[in-house]
């Protein structure tokens, strides 16, 4: 599929994203230098996150409001994550995006976990297997390292109670014509399916102030049914971050997929998988022989290999810009890049997989204990 029929839905991504195209489309705003300068000079550590510095956060809708009364602690963060199956690297990005608001800001984050939307979208998905891998992902998501007392972590299903009420209010503004329109909705579709984004939106209205969502830009149309909502209902439009997404091992079309294993590197891969996959199935921008590797160089711009330590592993902006510039030169060899990444992901995960141990105990603390979760399971 070419760029000019790409696809991107909350549920499906096809073709190579044109990222400038689907700002367009959806109607959002480019993340300029102006307004980063402005978040950086608010920021306590006076850095951006690298998802800011190299673009992969690159759209939003009025985050300018948050960022000129960042000082009056005048925002909250909520994302969450449907729980199908293992998380790999990619679904922790935007616990990554809300971890380093978190870190700066000293702003709370609500995590949903939208089980009640795999059940609804996933046909063969019983409670049971969503039970189960709804606390093997919370504990993932856990292990970046989010401060308990300001985190709080529930179950869609488990919370419904608390959601319906204001589920209720959204669902009553929200047309067929409306949700056919932004969700793709057919006859094939079954009721849960166009009740669920009614539920996704009320975590927005949490606390009166402003609601951030760092996601994809793929997950963009759920907010634009609440903006056109919410302040009907007397409740403020969502604030919105859109990051790229992250591309799958084979090459830069596509998103990485859980279903599609060799695409990805899951959180609990050791480090002779991680190599074996990177080796054997990561596209790289190499020549087709050493020699003209040696004499022509490789071409970043199509490099899956380039593009993880962009995103996600080279946290040091002249380390890979050094390692741009000795690719493109021919000084070092596809080999040498893979098993830098290999190396990189391997103690990243290492990590990773030791924090997941040892904050098990953790997830009552989200759930039950924490001062943001006894307020509001009132």
């Amino acid at each position: 599929m070419s760029e000019e029929n790409f696809k991107v839905t909350p549920w499906e991504i096809e073709g190579k994203v044109d990222y400038q195209k689907l700002i367009k489309q959806f109607g959002t705003t480019a993340i300029d230098k102006q307004l980063l300068e402005k978040l950086k000079n608010k920021t306590k550590s006076k850095r951006l996150s690298a998802f800011f510095r190299r673009g992969f956060i690159y759209s939003h809708r009025d985050l300018e409001k948050i960022i000129d009364n960042i000082d009056k602690n005048n925002f909250f963060i909520y994302t969450g994550r449907g729980p199908s199956g293992k998380m790999h690297i990619g679904h922790l990005i935007p616990f990554m995006i809300s971890k380093w608001f978190q870190d700066e800001f000293d702003c709370n984050v609500y995590i949903a976990m939208a089980d009640d939307e795999k059940f609804v979208f996933k046909d063969k998905l019983t409670f049971e297997e969503m039970e189960k891998t709804a606390k093997d992902n919370f504990l993932d998501i856990s292990a970046i390292g989010l401060n308990p007392d300001k985190t709080f972590f529930f179950s869609d299903i488990e919370y419904i109670s608390k959601l319906y009420p204001v589920a209720l209010k959204f669902s009553k503004k929200i047309n067929f014509s409306t949700a056919k329109a932004v969700f793709g909705f057919n006859n094939e579709s079954n009721l849960g399916q166009f009740f669920y984004p009614a539920v996704q939106i009320v975590p927005t209205t949490f606390e009166n102030k402003n609601c951030l969502i760092p996601a994809g830009i793929d997950q963009d149309p759920y907010w634009r049914i609440q903006r056109d909502v919410a302040e009907k209902l007397g409740y403020k439009k969502v604030v919105a971050v859109h990051n790229k997404l992250l591309p799958p091992l084979q090459g830069l079309e596509g998103k990485m997929s859980s279903s599609v294993g060799d695409t990805a590197i899951f959180l609990d891969d050791d480090s002779k998988t991680i190599e074996k996959k990177i080796n054997k199935y990561a596209f790289s921008g190499g020549q087709p022989t050493l020699e003209e590797q040696r004499k022509k160089g490789g071409n970043t711009e199509i490099c899956v290999v380039y593009s993880w330590l962009e995103i996600l592993f080279e946290d040091s902006d002249e380390k890979l810009e050094q390692r741009k510039k000795d690719c493109k030169s021919g000084k070092i060899l596809c080999g040498e890049c893979k098993k830098y990444l290999s190396d990189k992901i391997s103690k990243t995960l290492k990590q990773h997989q030791e924090n997941k141990i040892k904050n098990s105990p953790l997830i009552e603390k989200y759930k039950y204990s924490g001062i943001l979760a006894q307020k509001m399971w009132k």
